[in-house]
């Protein structure tokens, strides 16, 4: 569903640390350019993710605020992901992340924060759904683009130990140990008409928008106001099979694999010992997790289409 909101007033949200520090000068841009739109911009920067949070949530709050706008990657959209989730409050995004999933999805500029700004400024709203992480011990957690959980969330889990290298250098490290250490995992897939799926996958993933990664097709079908999750089960496989098989998440083309399977479905329960979910690049919860897709849970400010 699309609409317009006349946008007169804007909380903008930074986090200064996103991508080795490209969002505080993407901010300022954005910044000059709404008020070159005649718009009154309120700059805000956390020191920490609670601290930012709090912000998102007062900004929510406040009758003076029109929209509330991020600048940054995937994990600074997601953390405003738990302020604007189910409210009436547009979010708009200034992209200025390494991996800008939510970006890519949505067809918002990316590397140009002049042209995110004028699509801030513009008022179009697009409702769209997300997903709604609920953990063992009861608490949720909001997301717009991909859980991961299995070799993808290993990875995510050896990244953050990892103290060196820097930068995304130290990610590619983090995958050249997982692989080493790959490993067949058990996974129990529950889909909401009660299919049950029991076997050991290299990972499953649960889209509300195609891509992780940074353009990782991972869900390549998946549709953010359909209602509906997207599921791929990619198998256990031998490395030498891995090792071929991960290019094809760039083109989409792994759903065509005989190791990979997709369901489509409203909810789901996902459980593997000794695994934890990331969603939009974020850590969510350690599994068993279940996820539901909530219908029209987000106003964004896209550009007109």
């Amino acid at each position: 569903m699309n609409g317009r909101r006349t946008i007169a007033r804007v909380v903008l949200l930074t986090n200064p640390a996103a991508a080795a520090g490209h969002a505080e000068p993407a901010a300022r841009r954005a910044t000059a350019r709404l008020r070159d739109h005649g718009i009154t911009v309120d700059p805000r920067a956390g020191g920490c993710a609670d601290e930012s949070l709090a912000l998102a949530r007062a900004a929510v709050a406040s009758p003076d605020c029109d929209a509330l706008a991020v600048v940054g990657g995937d994990g600074m959209i997601n953390l405003a992901l738990q302020a604007v989730a189910g409210t009436a409050t547009p979010l708009g995004v200034v992209p200025a992340g390494t991996g800008n999933d939510h970006a890519r999805a949505h067809g918002l500029p990316r590397d140009a924060p002049e042209a995110a700004a004028d699509v801030i400024a513009a008022g179009h709203t697009r409702t769209v759904d997300l997903g709604r992480i609920t953990a063992a011990d009861g608490t949720t957690r909001w997301f717009g683009s991909v859980l991961a959980s299995g070799f993808d969330s290993l990875v995510s889990d050896r990244t953050n130990r990892l103290r060196w290298p820097r930068g995304r250098m130290r990610y590619h490290l983090a995958i050249a140990v997982e692989f080493a250490n790959l490993r067949p995992l058990p996974f129990r897939v529950t889909l909401a008409d009660g299919t049950e799926i029991d076997r050991d996958l290299t990972l499953a993933a649960v889209g509300n928008t195609s891509s992780y990664g940074g353009g990782m097709l991972i869900c390549p079908d998946a549709d953010p106001a359909d209602g509906l999750l997207d599921v791929t089960l990619v198998d256990a496989m031998p490395r030498h099979r891995i090792a071929r098989f991960f290019p094809t998440l760039l083109k989409g083309t792994h759903i065509t694999h005989s190791e990979v399977t997709t369901h489509r479905t409203p909810s789901l329960r996902i459980s593997s010992p000794g695994i934890t979910a990331y969603a939009d690049g974020e850590l969510m919860s350690p599994l068993p997790v279940d996820i539901t897709a909530v219908p029209a849970a987000l106003h964004l400010l896209t550009p007109e289409r």
